[in-house]
């Protein structure tokens, strides 16, 4: 469907953007919505936040392993497929947190909702299926995930006031709805953008050979890991920072976490503006400079004023805008190495980027266990971003661009 037009719910033409965007974004939803109601649901569970911080970093190994599934089932069978049965998961998973009464039930229906994940794969392997070149398959990754952007934006406030007003288990009856309306849409507007050649077991395995020894794959995958490992590390300890740090109620909270969601909103317009003129390897540098000094400027300001919600919360905006810079362009280079497994290159890829952030947002929420200060989650943060950069300058070079 390579240059085909879209017209909305035809299942003739490709998926609307509208389509794209909002399967993009149901997966930042599901990661984002709850976060201020963490520390609510620990005391319903009668648990600690380190162990209801599983539901964000078991949720993420669960992804990271359903996108190396979903990409390799989408070459193989298709991207639409792949897309409905995800979100008929996703679905029924959000009544089974609903009804969940013990902290291990609650956990089994979270990791379900990780299956939502193949829709985001999904969006980006469509966009790549339908682009001319690496550079076009940016921009409009880019402008999809600046529309996706404001999801995240807003969604921990409207989960801070749905957790305020009915309390933290409506949270999960709100996704039910969002994933079953969705699914209605995806059904009559998704067409098969896939094109299916003759499958031979013996190609495949040389392909996916040539795709593991790339020093470009493991150059793209591990810059996109790291610094979207800054983000992961957000979610794995903003709750607590805004909750027991700054002593800030759900609505409250809810707004100051959806801070760095206005930087990628920007960087995600920036990519969607300029890729095709600057190239991917500029952006991606430009993106990790973006968040090191972002992180630099919080950790060294955290240290030498009293604690205060506005410095750290607010230049997590320059993580949010490097990463609006970096996955766009680096999504774009992973989907690109290999156009004949697209879908298995960006699964693996994000299964790499989401597998290094599941353990940053872990290690992030251990650190700041029964802290009074948000030091240790700054240096985590800032740690992450320069790895990302020392990856980018060892395996990607300006041929890449």
């Amino acid at each position: 469907m390579q240059n085909q037009k879209s017209i909305f719910l035809d299942r003739k033409s490709p998926p609307h953007m509208v389509s794209l965007i909002l399967l993009s974004g149901i997966g930042a939803l599901s990661m984002s919505i709850f976060l201020p109601a963490m520390l609510e649901m620990s005391k319903n569970f009668n648990t600690s936040y380190t162990l209801i911080q599983l539901s964000i970093s078991l949720y993420l190994v669960f992804t990271a392993l359903i996108q190396l599934v979903a990409g390799p089932i989408s070459d193989r069978f298709g991207r639409r497929s792949v897309t409905i049965f995800s979100l008929v998961i996703f679905t029924f998973a959000s009544l089974g947190c609903y009804y969940a009464q013990s902290l291990e039930i609650f956990l089994f229906f979270r990791l379900l909702q990780g299956t939502v994940a193949a829709g985001f794969l999904m969006s980006r392997a469509v966009i790549r299926d339908i682009s001319t070149d690496e550079h076009e398959s940016a921009s409009l990754i880019g402008y999809v995930a600046m529309g996706m952007a404001l999801i995240p934006l807003f969604a921990p406030m409207i989960g801070g006031i749905i957790d305020t007003t009915f309390g933290w288990r409506f949270i999960f009856v709100f996704m039910a709805i969002i994933g079953f309306t969705l699914l209605i849409i995806l059904f009559f507007d998704q067409g098969e953008t896939k094109r299916f050649d003759k499958f031979n077991p013996s190609i495949s395995l040389k392909a996916h050979l040539i795709l593991f020894k790339s020093r470009k794959f493991w150059g793209y995958s591990m810059t996109l890991a790291f610094s979207s490992g800054c983000f992961f590390s957000f979610l794995g300890g903003a709750s607590y920072v805004a909750s027991e740090v700054h002593s800030l109620n759900s609505i409250v909270a809810g707004l100051f976490i959806g801070f760095p969601a206005i930087g990628y909103f920007t960087g995600n317009y920036i990519s969607g503006k300029y890729s095709k003129q600057k190239g991917t390897s500029f952006m991606i540098k430009f993106g990790c400079l973006n968040i090191i000094f972002g992180m630099s400027l919080s950790f060294i300001l955290g240290l030498i004023f009293s604690p205060n919600p506005y410095i750290f919360f607010g230049l997590c905006t320059f993580v949010g805008s490097g990463c609006g810079l970096i996955i766009p362009n680096a999504t774009a280079g992973i989907l690109s190495v290999n156009v004949n497994l697209s879908g298995t290159a960006g699964g693996v890829g994000n299964a790499i980027m989401i597998g290094v952030g599941a353990a940053l947002a872990t290690i992030s929420s251990a650190v700041l266990e029964g802290g009074d200060s948000s030091a240790p989650l700054q240096l985590v943060m800032l740690v992450s971003s320069i790895l990302a950069i020392v990856f980018f300058h060892l395996l990607l070079n300006r041929k890449d661009s």
